[in-house]
């Protein structure tokens, strides 16, 4: 992927969109664009890593498993969205598992990069502050989603998460297998399926293929 490729994607980030093209130019002339197959682990939980990945096509899926073997997904992300950037301020273990669901592409940000550009430009420093202290809100809105409420109330909140808004309705283009929805709002497959099923039977949403559309607001209650 040459500069003038990767300079529109990066300033679509918030944590860059600020700079100009010859700040982003000196933080990723030493970046490297890695790709990778469909199924490719990319991260694995414990890992020692150093580097902020951010992508540039492509879909993974974000995730921890515990000592049984079972997978909690944690997030999904697409081409735009990057993760990895804790370890931008500090050298600890990777605390989850980043793998492909499809063909991907990275730009790929060493920590050494990184530092070496706040140190021009430190106001990029406060907006990864900034950034960490949203996505810290968000998590404990999730944690406190799965505290307070019931499978149901999970669920519907984790649809509206992944929909977009298209043609003045809420749209998942691309919505994740119900197992996976069955791992991230823990319950079982069969659970969610009942849930969809009903909510489609009532009119409240619409399921094409992987393609779900929301029709207004989803029921307080199931």
């Amino acid at each position: 992927m040459a500069a003038v490729e990767k300079i529109p994607l990066l300033k679509s980030i918030p944590l860059f969109s600020g700079l100009d093209d010859g700040e982003l130019h000196a933080l990723f002339d030493h970046a490297s664009v890695r790709s990778f197959p469909k199924n490719s682990v990319i991260i694995n939980d414990g890992d020692e890593s150093d580097s902020l990945y951010v992508i540039a096509s492509g879909k993974v899926k974000i995730f921890l498993m515990d000592d049984k073997g079972k997978e909690i997904i944690l997030n999904f992300q697409s081409t735009g969205e990057y993760f990895g950037e804790l370890s931008l301020l500090d050298q600890v273990c990777r605390s989850a598992s980043v793998i492909t669901l499809e063909p991907c592409q990275f730009i790929v940000i060493s920590r050494a990069a990184f530092m070496q550009c706040i140190s021009q430009h430190p106001e990029i420093a406060l907006r990864v502050i900034r950034d960490l202290t949203a996505r810290l809100r968000g998590l404990t809105d999730e944690v406190k989603g799965f505290a307070l409420l019931d499978v149901y109330g999970r669920l519907s909140r984790i649809l509206l998460k992944l929909a977009e808004l298209k043609n003045g309705e809420m749209v998942i283009e691309r919505a994740p297998p119900r197992k996976d929805l069955a791992s991230m709002v823990g319950s079982s497959r069969e659970m969610v399926s009942r849930i969809i099923k009903a909510l489609e039977e009532g009119g409240h949403i619409t399921v094409n293929g992987k393609t779900i559309v929301i029709h207004g607001q989803l029921p307080y209650a199931w």
